[in-house]
């Protein structure tokens, strides 16, 4: 997305990235929580902490070799454990919790709008170097959240689409629908890898950053 260097793409992208997926997984938990399962509070997930959240894999290891060579970076926590019988209306309650972890990220990219807002305003206190810093980590919010918020409402189990899916279908539908969760990782491996996912992705997500370049530099 930059022209930077690795280590530069690193300080742009690392805050945008912990909060988009600690905000996304807390989310979910709050919500279950509300809704009557207090099992991401008991197991301290219930926290904005980055370091309950961490997966080293999708929160470590996948980030750092997209920084090094791409130029932006995706990742993904530790999901936030929900015990379904505990929510009040269950059915309905996993839709809720499911789009808990979207609406975070939909409220994140705005905030990290009003960043950049806040960078192209005040350029002349801050500074050319320290504005031009914050329009760059404000465009990666923008962009990582844009990202796992479409992703994550794919109809393709254990994704939060899938959860809402699974909620609207009727029950014995429902439970065939789930039986397709332990192929979902390998489903979107095969859908990454052919293209298939950035030609679902790349279109609302190239739509949604030029309008959001016209509504900011218009």
């Amino acid at each position: 997305m930059f022209d930077l260097s690795p280590l530069q793409n690193i300080a742009v992208w690392t805050l945008p990235v912990l909060f988009a997926i600690t905000l996304h997984e807390a989310a979910h938990g709050w919500v279950a929580k509300q809704l009557g399962d207090p099992t991401a509070q008991m197991l301290g997930r219930l926290t904005l902490n980055p370091l309950k959240h961490i997966d080293p894999i999708g929160t470590v290891i996948v980030p750092l070799i997209m920084v090094t060579l791409t130029s932006f970076v995706f990742g993904w926590a530790k999901p936030v454990p929900v015990t379904w019988e505990n929510l009040r209306q269950p059915k309905r309650d996993m839709a809720l919790v499911a789009l808990a972890g979207p609406g975070a990220n939909l409220l994140m990219l705005i905030f990290w709008v009003l960043v950049i807002f806040l960078a192209a305003f005040s350029a002349n206190a801050l500074g050319a170097v320290a504005a031009q810093f914050m329009v760059y980590m404000g465009y990666a919010g923008i962009f990582i959240n844009l990202v796992l918020m479409l992703l994550n409402m794919l109809p393709i189990p254990p994704l939060d689409g899938s959860r809402v899916m699974s909620s609207v279908l009727p029950n014995h539908l429902a439970w065939q629908y789930n039986r397709i969760e332990p192929y979902g990782f390998i489903i979107l491996l095969v859908l990454l890898f052919t293209g298939v996912l950035g030609q679902i992705l790349l279109p609302p997500i190239d739509f949604s950053m030029r309008w959001l370049d016209s509504l900011l530099f218009r």
